[in-house]
């Protein structure tokens, strides 16, 4: 049995406060604002992905890499800054637990997706990796 290291009101909470801040951010806000037009419906996949991954609920039914890879210019440096909000976001949670295996879980999300997007879009090079905190 998988430990449950969250409620479902707390994973709602990270998810909204970290994309609240995401879309205040003068790198990161433009490029989600230009491709996510129903903010409600996106917010609620990602409870739901942020569920499947935290809590094991298997809520989350999609495929990110193709959406992320359809992104124009993205950067090592983009992914970074979305980390880097995410830790701030999770360091104002009370539930040390939660912290901790969302931090190591959204270093693992943010380095499949650069690895993928690389890969993608240079697949004559070796991806690089991304700082890890």
């Amino acid at each position: 049995m998988v430990e449950n290291v969250c409620t479902e009101a707390e994973i709602a909470q990270l998810v909204h406060t970290f994309y609240s801040s995401v879309r205040r951010d003068e790198m990161l806000g433009p490029i989600f604002d230009r491709h996510i037009h129903d903010w409600d419906s996106h917010l609620a996949k990602l409870v739901d992905f942020w569920s499947s991954l935290l809590r094991r609920t298997g809520r989350f039914a999609g495929t990110p890499m193709p959406k992320h890879i359809a992104l124009p210019g993205l950067s090592a440096e983009l992914f970074q800054r979305w980390l880097t909000l995410f830790r701030k976001t999770t360091a104002a949670q009370p539930n040390p637990v939660m912290r901790e295996q969302a931090n190591a879980m959204a270093q693992r999300v943010a380095r499949s997706l650069w690895y993928g997007y690389q890969v993608s879009h240079h697949p004559e090079a070796m991806p690089g990796e991304l700082a890890h905190d």
